[in-house]
């Protein structure tokens, strides 16, 4: 789809409200070279003919992220906004989220109308985890390529976040990764759902998506206490 389609003339009445009163937002982190802006590309191509959608980047000095997707073409430029921190990458999810705050929350009141935002992190660590206070769910990226070891070191990313995401098992032969054992590490470490798959792929992100939709639905759905 081209930069400039309408992604959400599917919405014949506006997106239910929240218990909050606002759209679910999530954030994927990992660290660099993980596959988090590919997973974004390919969520939003996945689920921008039925959910309204907002992306907010973010990188130190620049808005490289934000412009690879929006030269692919994955939602209307309007909808991606890049936020450039100055500082790392975790400060600004998760000490000092001001100005991620400020840009999702302009964000999300510019296009009026937002099933769920994603907040993309600058790579970092395993340490690197959102505040609850930026997101309301979180998504962890970690590949192959980094290691098989990385599920068994663990870290607050790993453990806590609510869907951890092994990437690039197809070059899992090419760089002595096993899957298997990464799976079963992270089994050992976490209790939500872990995924493992190439976001690339045809398909990669479809179980992510569907996770996604369930989120959705629960934040709209659910009764405030």
């Amino acid at each position: 789809m081209g930069a400039g389609h309408d992604h959400h003339d599917h919405h014949d009445h506006p997106a239910p409200v929240s218990p909050e009163g606002r759209p679910l937002r999530i954030g994927i982190g990992g660290p660099v070279g993980s596959g988090k802006t590919s997973l974004v590309a390919a969520l939003c191509k996945t689920l921008s003919d039925e959910l309204s959608l907002g992306v907010i980047t973010n990188d130190i000095f620049t808005s490289e992220d934000a412009e690879a997707l929006r030269s692919q073409g994955v939602l209307p430029t309007e909808r991606i906004v890049a936020v450039e921190t100055g500082c790392c990458p975790h400060t600004a999810i998760r000490d000092d989220i001001s100005a991620n705050l400020d840009a999702v929350e302009q964000l999300e009141a510019r296009l009026g109308d937002v099933d769920v935002t994603l907040v993309e992190s600058g790579g970092d660590n395993l340490t690197a985890i959102f505040s609850r206070g930026l997101v309301d769910r979180q998504i962890f990226v970690i590949d192959t390529a980094g290691g098989d070891d990385i599920p068994r070191k663990g870290g607050p990313g790993v453990a806590t976040a609510d869907l951890l995401i092994i990437n690039k098992i197809d070059l899992a032969p090419h760089v002595g990764a096993d899957v298997e054992r990464m799976q079963r590490d992270a089994a050992e470490r976490r209790t939500g759902p872990v995924e493992a798959t190439s976001v690339t792929a045809p398909g990669g992100v479809a179980q992510i998506a569907a996770w996604i939709r369930v989120a959705v639905h629960e934040w709209h759905n659910s009764v405030p206490s």
